[in-house]
């Protein structure tokens, strides 16, 4: 079973989401919050293991609320917006999936059991965001973890693709491998390089300068 948290501001559609959530034979929800505060008093309670998180609420923000609790539960962060101005920041914070409120309910249900499984859910348009962020910014400080260094030319390949946006099975067809072979490759260098996820490993690629925008 997999227990789901649900943070937003607005009850209506916490109720929403309450009823896709429930709607599934393999979820349930543990405890509802209406703001950042109650967020995190609330996962470090209930521990669930996906948590679904609104951007902007009083008190504190979905973002701030996110830094705090992503060692401690997979964070799913929901928007109205697609090109929200806060998309890098909350996958930066340490979210796992990133999804429009107006997405259909069986897309919601699918974030929740990638993300439980220990996976992350970075649509296209979301990698485009990333990739847009970094060209605007100023020339980052390269951080080139050491751990880089035992990843192997397959794997700092792949680590390339990933970063660029391309899924599994896409990579898999640019390098003319199976779909298991990369998913092996990403299991490997997101264990080398202490990554969560492959939102994590996107972001360090390009801090890295191992990808240009």
């Amino acid at each position: 079973m997999i227990n789901v948290a649900i943070v937003d501001d607005q009850a209506l559609v916490r109720a929403g989401f309450r009823m896709i959530v429930e709607s599934q034979p393999d979820m349930v929800v543990i405890g509802e919050a209406a703001d950042g505060e109650q967020a995190i008093a609330l996962v470090r309670r209930e521990r669930p293991q996906v948590t679904l998180m609104d951007i902007r609420m009083p008190r504190l923000d979905g973002i701030a609320a996110t830094r705090q609790i992503a060692d401690m539960t997979r964070v799913v962060i929901l928007t109205t917006f697609e090109l929200d101005e806060y998309v890098f920041d909350a996958l930066a914070a340490g979210a796992s999936a990133f999804l429009l409120k107006a997405a259909p309910p069986e897309e919601l249900v699918k974030a929740i059991r990638v993300v439980a499984a220990g996976d992350a859910l970075l649509a296209p348009s979301v990698t485009r965001r990333l990739i847009e962020e970094f060209a605007r910014r100023p020339e980052p400080a390269r951080r080139k973890p050491k751990q880089l260094e035992s990843l192997t030319e397959r794997e700092l390949e792949v680590l390339g693709e990933v970063a660029r946006g391309y899924t599994n099975l896409e990579i898999a067809q640019r390098l003319h491998v199976s779909e298991t072979t990369v998913k092996t490759h990403v299991a490997h260098l997101l264990d080398k390089l202490e990554l969560r996820d492959r939102v994590q490993a996107v972001i360090l690629a390009y801090e890295a300068g191992l990808t240009a925008p």
